[in-house]
């Protein structure tokens, strides 16, 4: 995958060239993850570039962002119940620490993650997880990027996503 949508991750998936979106939902881009550590983690991109927080929204846009975050998280919980019995819950987080521009984590959690991080925030997993090779969005993660669009398109109406 080349990076250079990466410098502008809303621009580019306006632009169709995101290459990890999976749809276009109502006030933004359902994503799958950069990083596939825990499987079907998945991010919900804001579709206006200059947007840095929720508030920054208007009312109907805000609740629409929401609502769209809900039906990813929706999408994630199902893909990952057709295929992981150790799957335990979906989380969703609006953080904004690293990446100004408003977005939402969606983890999934699972049973076979180590127990004294299973009930932890994500962020509280080894650093060498958040950096290892292995774990990088690559072609081998096309089936769960189809799953979360297949559960996604099942949860309402919805656009193909660019890539």
């Amino acid at each position: 995958m080349t990076s250079h949508w990466r410098n502008n991750r809303i621009a580019s998936a306006l632009r169709g060239e995101n290459p990890t979106v999976v749809r276009r939902l109502d006030a933004g881009f359902a994503a799958i993850g950069d990083l596939q550590f825990l499987p079907r983690y998945s991010v919900l991109l804001v579709d206006e570039p200059r947007v840095h927080r929720l508030s920054d929204l208007p009312r109907a846009k805000r609740l629409a962002f929401l609502s769209d975050m809900d039906r990813l998280g929706e999408a994630v919980e199902r893909a990952c119940l057709r295929a992981d019995p150790a799957f335990r819950r979906v989380n969703l987080e609006i953080l904004g620490n690293t990446d100004g521009f408003l977005h939402a984590h969606v983890w999934p959690r699972y049973d076979w993650e180590p127990a004294e991080l299973v009930t932890r925030p994500v962020r509280l997993h080894p650093h060498g997880r958040w950096t290892d090779g292995r774990h990088a969005l690559g072609p081998r993660h096309d089936t769960l990027r189809a799953a979360i669009g297949e559960e996604l398109d099942r949860t309402g109406t919805s656009q193909d996503g660019a890539a």
